[in-house]
């Protein structure tokens, strides 16, 4: 009996191109792989994308004081040319500002106006190796140009308290003043408000502090138990910001408190690596750029980051922070005058790119010490002040442009104080040292934690 065909059909032979042992593992691997690209080649181009909006943003942010840049361009050839030894520094006004208009109205005080409330030259090295930070007392008697006002009309030169200048004719009327006294040309300008202040400190998660004793300050909104504790938003403003409640209540002692802070906000900028680390970065970048005003050549993220590159790679032992020698002026004791001729030699140091050296505050200078930087009894006794004194004790940039007279409240005693102060200031200039002498200044150094002192 024949088998039966259709019960057991026939089977096609497989394709001779067949290759029934491989697998289908390379196929998958390709398709896989460009997948893969593709989604990484999105993804870099989405990164991009958010790169250049995160830094559009933040360069939008930055205010340009235009007005503050085309003054001083018309004033050019009044202002100070950089020494040849300074080439490659920069110096740098940091200027904090108490406008109480707008998000500041809260503070008091009359709206649209605004004073210099603290003022920091800040020196970098040409070799970007130490820096100085010099505090200007916001009540020194100095001797303001004139200055452009905000309605058009032009101020007087006179002799008044240093934060007037601000008021009259804003960054460029301090930018000038400072210039005149010190013969330091600024070459660029940073100003910082109360909110603004509040807002860089919040974002690198605050500043820690010691206070020796509680503060109970209703006029700067602080209340702080003694100790050691980290200071946020209102409450750091308000520590810069205390004077009447805090040691002496005096402005030289707040300026002392800032520089503390100061130094310890570098701190912790530089040992916590916030520079470093894009997602702590952004939020200081950001309040950065959102909380400043400051000339064309510093406004846009790039040169910012520059600056904060700059500012990074100087050890905090070679940040030096301190006061422009300061007295009480002699016809209001609740006014300042500078001290010389040290204000002269620090400023003399600072034009000419050399280091500052500094001794802790209230302690005593070594016998050399004294000796080069005329402390003696007689040059304390009567060295007269270029600003306050009505004649110069010798031809320095601090003591350039017209001799002031005394303010109106000091009429009355200023015939006999001017003869005693022409008197003692030619006395002083047999005794005094060259403007070029460098004396150990009182101040501190941004390594030296002020905690650990208590």
């Amino acid at each position: 009996m024949a088998e039966d065909d259709t019960a057991h059909p026939p089977t096609d032979p497989p394709p001779t191109d067949a290759h029934p042992s491989e697998p289908e593992h390379p196929r998958r691997r390709r398709r896989w792989l460009m997948i893969t690209a593709g989604v990484v080649a999105f993804l870099l181009v989405a990164t991009g994308a958010l790169l250049w909006i995160a830094y559009r943003t933040l360069d939008g942010n930055i205010r340009t004081d235009s007005a503050t840049d085309r003054l001083l361009a018309q004033l050019e050839a009044e202002r100070p040319s950089r020494t040849a030894g300074a080439k490659g520094s920069e110096n740098i006004l940091l200027i904090g500002s108490d406008d109480r208009s707008g998000t500041n109205s809260s503070y008091g005080g009359e709206p649209g106006t605004q004073r210099s409330d603290t003022t920091i030259l800040l020196h970098l090295a040409a070799d970007r190796k130490h820096a100085t930070a010099v505090s200007i007392p916001r009540d020194v008697m100095v001797t303001v140009p004139a200055c452009e006002k905000p309605d058009g009309t032009r101020s007087k030169a006179g002799l008044m308290q240093f934060n007037w200048a601000f008021e009259m004719g804003g960054a460029a009327c301090s930018i000038r003043a400072v210039e005149q006294l010190s013969g330091i040309r600024i070459d660029h300008y940073v100003i910082l408000d109360f909110n603004g202040f509040k807002t860089m400190v919040n974002a690198i998660g605050g500043v820690e502090v010691c206070v020796p004793q509680a503060i109970h300050d209703k006029d700067a909104r602080l209340d702080l138990p003694a100790g050691r504790q980290t200071l946020h938003g209102e409450q750091a403003l308000g520590y810069v910001r205390a004077r009447e409640s805090l040691g002496d209540g005096s402005d030289t002692q707040r300026m002392g408190r800032q520089q503390q802070f100061l130094a310890a906000l570098i701190r912790k900028v530089q040992s916590q690596g916030v520079l470093l680390n894009p997602a702590r970065l952004w939020p200081v970048l950001d309040a950065a750029t959102s909380s400043v005003k400051a000339d064309g050549g510093l406004s846009s993220l790039g040169a910012l980051y520059d600056l904060t590159q700059d500012l990074r790679d100087i050890p905090s032992a070679d940040v030096v922070l301190l006061t422009a020698p300061r007295r009480p002026y002699r016809y209001d004791s609740d006014r300042d005058e500078f001290v010389q001729p040290q204000t002269t030699q620090l400023f003399t140091a600072l034009r000419d790119d050399r280091a500052v050296a500094v001794r802790p505050p209230g302690s005593v200078p070594s016998p050399g010490a004294v000796a080069g930087a005329g402390f003696g009894a007689g040059f304390e006794a009567g060295a007269a002040v270029g600003v306050g004194a009505g004649a110069s004790p010798s031809p320095s940039p601090v003591a350039a442009g017209p001799s002031p007279s005394p303010s109106p409240s000091a009429a009355a005693g200023a015939g006999a104080g001017s003869d005693r102060a022409a008197g003692a200031a030619g006395a002083s200039a047999k005794a005094s040292p060259s403007a070029d002498a460098s004396p150990t200044f009182e101040g501190r150094t941004a390594d030296v934690d002020a905690c650990a002192q208590h």
